[in-house]
């Protein structure tokens, strides 16, 4: 469905991508990981057919930079960072859904899901929304119509707990068809939601790897943690994830969304030594 063949990219004579060969089918839930610089990006600028490579991309054997139009009408396309666009967030929506065909008020239902109060922010122009609000409104605009290929850039990085929950809710509902790339420099914000991991360094595929496809990505857990003191910091922590505490601080109870199990133990892991029990299940 999508390939990338001995695919390279320079940038003033560095090379940014070196010769990246991939194929993606239906149904591929792609993580595609590795730190800064390491090449994620420029990737998939160059299935949205924005940069010219050397080597072939092609999705369905079409170029996407012959027929951008035709390509970009099966993407949905949430970026890393937000587009600089001063017009009010109702004329952006009418505008790309205008772009794909589609009902512009789906796209704002979706965004309602995530959290966002279309009343108050519709006549606001788009720059001057709060990073989370941004993410979320992009994320409506991509869930919120129909394609078949589904490209995320850090799509939940600047979402709320509870957001990440109903984010991983709507991509439970796509089509099992659907081709997911998520580019992340963090595999455990993306990786109970995959079923195969790309990692990218230096322009070069160092590992590609087939997953274990077990986790519902609309899964939530119960969690029960007790502490052997409270603590002001974590107590602050454990109220943004949904938490409700008692006897006195010292126990906590919350759900976890499936996925982002191991970002709750990355960030639990920082207060170990508070922590006298933990359950999940």
């Amino acid at each position: 469905m999508i390939e990338f063949a001995k695919v390279s990219k320079t940038f003033q004579r560095r090379a940014v991508l070196d010769d990246i060969s991939l194929s993606f089918n239906k149904g591929a839930r792609v993580a595609l990981v590795g730190s800064n610089g390491a090449g994620k990006t420029t990737l998939i600028r160059c299935l949205l057919g924005e940069y010219v490579c050397q080597g072939r991309v092609s999705v369905d054997g079409v170029d996407p930079r012959q027929d951008r139009q035709g390509v970009l009408a099966r993407i949905g396309f949430v970026p890393q960072l937000p587009p600089p666009l001063k017009i009010p967030v109702g004329e952006l929506i009418n505008y790309a859904a205008s772009l794909c065909c589609s009902d512009p008020l789906r796209m704002e239902q979706v965004a309602t899901q995530l959290g966002l109060d279309m009343k108050v922010i519709r006549t606001q122009p788009f720059v001057k929304l709060s990073g989370g609000q941004k993410q979320k409104l992009l994320i409506g605009i991509a869930l919120g119509r129909d394609s078949d290929i589904l490209v995320m850039d850090e799509p939940a990085a600047n979402l709320d707990p509870q957001s990440r929950k109903i984010f991983f809710n709507l991509l439970s509902e796509r089509s099992p068809d659907t081709v997911m790339l998520m580019s992340s420099h963090r595999i455990d914000e993306v990786a109970a939601l995959v079923n195969r991991v790309v990692e990218l360094d230096r322009g070069k595929v160092v590992l590609d790897d087939h997953v274990a496809d077990t986790v519902d990505p609309s899964a939530v857990q119960a969690c029960s943690l007790h502490l052997s003191r409270p603590e002001d910091a974590l107590a602050k922590t454990l109220s943004a994830w949904g938490f409700a505490s008692s006897d006195q601080g010292l126990v906590w109870s919350g759900t976890v969304a499936g996925p982002d199990r191991l970002r709750f133990f990355a960030m639990m892991s920082r207060y170990a030594g508070l922590v006298s029990g933990l359950e999940l299940k």
